[in-house]
């Protein structure tokens, strides 16, 4: 997934998701200059964080 993709799948804002990619909180790979987030690290990231609000 892009970023533009994962800000809309999490509802948040593009220094938001930049910020967790930095933090190590969402994994991502470079192909060329563009970043992508697989799809099911999303998945990993909303499960982790329902777990701890819990």
């Amino acid at each position: 997934m892009t970023v533009p993709e994962v800000m809309a799948a999490l509802k948040l804002s593009r220094s938001k998701v930049y910020d967790l990619l930095r933090s190590g909180q969402l994994r991502s790979f470079t192909v060329g200059r563009s970043r992508r987030i697989p799809a099911d690290e999303i998945t990993r990231f909303m499960s982790q964080n329902m777990q701890e609000a819990a």
